[in-house]
């Protein structure tokens, strides 16, 4: 037993030694550049740019409608003048609350399909071997520069008649369907290139050895899947589900084509709050905050997910 645990432990100057030297030298160098002075004022002056815009959104919704059409919200410092009034006039709307459901209802599957989808096709373009598997991968990967605009013509004419081969209709279903299925497979269609890519490089990065030593002791992919690769990958998929979230929780073109009606989420009612020519434009600083809630939740409760998801990779060789 002694003997074995020698055997495994490595020799001063052999090639076990050196891996680990290495790879302490790589921790120890990414520490040193995401810890230097001149990263730290660089993060800083980024953050205080990046946050004045959104100040000045907050300074502008509390501020009255004769001072916002007026002057800059900078001049709030010459002259303090607050008030809620906007912010009472945005929650007093009938539609406000509905529509934040709405939007609920359409963010959450919007994010949970086509991750369960990606994170399945992900793991099928790492590990697992078919034809023309390369190849399918370049495709999925070219989708990504296909502007949206250009799929809303064959995804109405989806939704609206389906598709017809040979005589036959296809996918007519989804003239029936309910009043949020055609977003969310408008939102899992835009999501799929980006997401499968993402969720590849990272499945990509786990060590052969784990899947090999899985398959010799009788695993199928659908055990290697959910055992081993979903755990490793939770990071990466909760830092996807941020950004898809958020994108389809400030989505406005896809609301404003599929989603009318009875399935209006926030953004569609706060687009509609100005008005018919903008005058009630002083309200939509106001009513973005008021949107900018449950977002914030979400990446909070997932921000330490979010950042291992941004750091994975970041110690490799």
């Amino acid at each position: 037993m002694t003997s074995t645990v020698a055997a495994d432990l490595p020799v001063a100057g052999g090639k076990g030694a050196i891996e680990v030297a290495d790879t302490g030298n790589v921790v120890k160098r990414t520490k040193k550049r995401l810890t230097s002075k001149g990263a730290t004022i660089a993060s800083l002056i980024i953050a205080v740019i990046w946050t004045i815009p959104t100040f000045g959104l907050l300074i502008t919704s509390l501020r009255p409608q004769q001072e916002i059409t007026r002057s800059g919200w900078w001049e709030v410092f010459a002259k303090w003048d607050f008030t809620i009034e906007n912010y009472q006039t945005v929650l007093a709307n009938p539609d406000l609350a509905k529509s934040i459901i709405n939007s609920i209802a359409i963010s959450i599957p919007g994010t949970i399909i086509p991750l369960v989808i990606a994170a399945l096709a992900a793991y099928a373009f790492a590990w697992m071997d078919f034809k023309g598997k390369d190849l399918l991968f370049v495709a999925v990967f070219t989708l990504q520069i296909v502007p949206i605009q250009m799929t809303l013509v064959p995804l109405l004419s989806l939704f609206s008649r389906g598709i017809v081969i040979g005589g036959e209709t296809f996918f007519e279903g989804f003239r029936g369907a309910g009043i949020f299925t055609q977003v969310w497979i408008a939102h899992s269609i835009f999501a799929l290139p980006l997401a499968i890519f993402l969720l590849h490089n990272f499945i990509r990065e786990i060590p052969a050895e784990v899947i090999e030593a899985a398959r010799v002791d009788g695993a199928g992919h659908g055990q290697i899947f959910f055992r081993i690769v979903l755990p490793l990958t939770v990071p990466a998929i909760a830092s996807f589900a941020i950004f898809q979230f958020l994108w389809v929780w400030n989505d406005l073109l896809v609301a404003l084509i599929f989603a009318s009606g009875a399935a209006s989420p926030i953004t569609r009612t706060l687009a509609e709050l100005t008005g018919e020519f903008g005058q009630n434009a002083y309200l939509l600083p106001a009513g973005a905050f008021i949107a900018m809630i449950i977002p914030l939740i979400v990446f909070f409760a997932l921000q330490r997910y979010f950042v291992r998801g941004l750091l994975a990779g970041s110690t490799k060789g």
